[in-house]
């Protein structure tokens, strides 16, 4: 069991990745103010001290303590660590993502340097983004000189400052107005900030006070961990975003996640440039590198070094995926410009339709874009070279012959991170085929449930290029939109009988744990063929073929094509529809 503290942006985006396993947890908030959906998670509100946390982690079987409280909170977590040192159970500190300090600011170690810095530099006009809770370690400044508070429109808050004895005139609800017309209202001659991190909109504050000139103060956060003896007797392990979080969950609770996420080729490919690049420039070779995700947050990866490369070997965790286990590989050298470019077994594009023209390596954009910002920090130009020296016989086994991606795989990957059987990332690759489909020139693309489905259906369209031949697994209502989207004129619709009973029940995702047969439905259909068959024993749709007599079989499939398209014709709005029916044998009804 885990227990998080949260209450803040990075609470809600730990209880959303905890939420993805389907397994209990508590979050605890020191108020009940936070909106979170919670599914899984229980709720827990109100401060914990030391005695308490122990005792209600002793009583429940928590493993794991996940800190995401406020970088300010120090006696939170204070207490979080020393209750781990006593129960020996691991932290994860869910950091906020911080940008790099800038010098125009004028950094306080804390509130009382903050007042002798705002003191020092003659500032009696003030604007505080400090929070309510402030007020009093500020008193002895804003008793003094002409200063606003912004804080929270919550009753609390302002029973706070009320009790502070901070003039309610003086007040600023947070929703009120944004900080750039504030400012312009108040003229403050300086604005006093905390580090919070890009979550806690600080980037936002410092652009609207240097946009008018207006001095800037920061109270610098609080090392992580308070506690100077924690790194020897609790071990702390640093996220700070929702993948990092999960993957950090999965090494220390790897019951807790039934499934296991893992990296993109193009993550694997990112992470050994970083270690080719370190090697290169440093003649370090680390074990593990940071790297930067598309969406901010970094993760660890570890590597491996050969002659003149890094590798990592790529994980998929439990998504199945034909590239676990292969070496992908990254060699950097210095250049006059940044190029990356594609080794063994890395896939050429042979047809347009992709990120990139025919003859560039199967490396997508999102790829290079990780790969050119996690070497940016180093200053220079460098010709990346990714190689997979399996590529070219795994790639077989892929998607990539069909879609005129020769030589090997691809390096792709928009997250960066694979969550299994990801729904998400399956009719992405959908997409990507019928787009290469529609950059074929063709007005026609035929979607197929499966390579069996297909081998019947391209004898009836000889002419067409592979390319046209989608397969669409389960997905059959987002591939019809992706084609109406696209603006195919014309879309055959191949499937059999198993798909087909599910589809014309309006089942437009025909995966089992969507949709199973009903049989009562099916009955009702073969009513309307006026067809008796009982079908009280049958197990698989496939088995009705051997049980409706041979002159009904063809008014059978006709009801069934029928109920399919009143389900997929409204999808469809643009374009023509052709629905098959295709039987064991390789008939083919519509």
């Amino acid at each position: 069991m885990i227990l998080v503290f949260g209450g803040t942006t990075e609470g809600r985006k730990a209880v959303e990745a905890l939420e993805e396993a389907g397994t209990p947890f508590f979050y605890s908030t020191r108020s009940g103010e936070q909106e979170v959906e919670l599914v899984n998670g229980q709720r827990l509100t109100g401060g914990m001290a030391v005695p308490e946390m122990t005792a209600f982690c002793h009583s429940h079987g928590i493993r794991l303590l996940v800190d995401a409280a406020h970088p300010f909170a120090t006696q939170l977590h204070r207490n979080l660590l020393m209750a781990a040192e006593q129960l020996h159970i691991p932290v994860i500190r869910y950091e906020r993502i911080y940008p790099p300090r800038d010098d125009s600011i004028v950094w306080c170690e804390d509130y009382d340097d903050a007042i002798s810095k705002l003191e020092g530099h003659g500032i009696h006009r003030l604007l505080a983004l400090t929070g309510v809770n402030t007020l009093r370690a500020l008193k002895g400044y804003w008793q003094k000189h002409e200063c606003w508070w912004r804080i929270l429109n919550r009753d609390a808050s302002h029973e706070t400052a009320r009790k502070e004895g901070f003039p309610a005139d003086r007040l600023v609800d947070y929703d009120e107005t944004d900080t750039s017309t504030l400012m312009d209202r108040l003229h403050p001659q300086a604005i006093l900030t905390k580090e919070s991190g890009k979550s806690g909109g600080f980037e936002e504050k410092v652009l609207a006070a240097k946009a008018k000139g207006i001095k800037i103060f920061a109270v610098q956060r609080p090392a992580y961990p308070p506690l100077p003896h924690s790194t020897q007797l609790v071990r702390i392990e640093y996220v700070n975003g929702p993948h990092g979080l999960r993957r950090m969950v999965e090494r220390l609770l790897p019951d807790f996640y039934p499934l296991h996420s893992g990296l993109t080729t193009g993550t694997c490919a990112t992470a050994a440039a970083v270690a080719a690049t370190t090697r290169l420039l440093s003649g370090e070779m680390p074990n593990e590198v940071p790297v930067l995700l598309p969406n901010g947050e970094t993760i660890t990866v570890g590597v491996i070094y050969g002659d003149g490369y890094a590798a990592v070997v790529k994980e998929a965790g439990d998504d199945p995926d034909v590239t676990d286990g292969l070496e992908i590989r990254a060699s950097v050298e210095i250049s006059d410009t940044f190029c990356i470019r594609g080794g063994e077994g890395v896939g050429v594009f042979t047809l347009p339709g992709f990120d990139f023209p025919p003859g560039e390596p199967a490396i997508n954009k999102s790829p290079r874009q990780m790969i050119q910002d996690n070497l940016l920090p180093w200053g220079k130009q460098f010709q990346v070279t990714i190689s997979v020296p399996q590529g070219a016989a795994i790639a077989q086994r892929t998607f990539n012959p069909r879609l005129g991606i020769e030589g090997g795989i691809s390096i792709i990957g928009v997250s960066g991170i694979v969550k299994p059987f990801s729904e998400e990332a399956f009719i992405s690759s959908i997409r990507k085929c019928m787009e290469v489909a529609k950059a074929s020139g063709t007005g026609t693309v035929v979607i197929n449930s499966g390579a069996k489905s297909e081998r019947y259906v391209k004898a009836r369209f000889p002419d067409l290029p592979r390319q046209a031949f989608v397969e669409y697994g389960n997905y059959i209502g987002e591939t019809l939109k992706i084609a109406e989207e696209l603006g195919f004129a014309n879309v055959v619709l191949g499937m059999m009988l198993g798909k087909a009973v599910k589809l014309a029940a309006g089942h437009l995702d025909t995966h089992s744990r969507k949709s199973v047969m009903d049989k009562d439905f099916v009955s009702k259909l073969l009513a309307e063929a006026g067809c008796t068959t009982d079908i009280g024993d049958i197990t698989l749709a496939r088995e009705l073929w051997g049980k409706i007599p041979a002159e009904k079989v063809r008014a059978f499939a006709r009801v069934v094509i029928r109920h399919c398209a009143h389900h997929c014709s409204p999808l469809m709005r643009n374009g023509t529809l052709t629905i098959f029916l295709i039987d064991d044998e390789g008939n083919i009804y519509e």
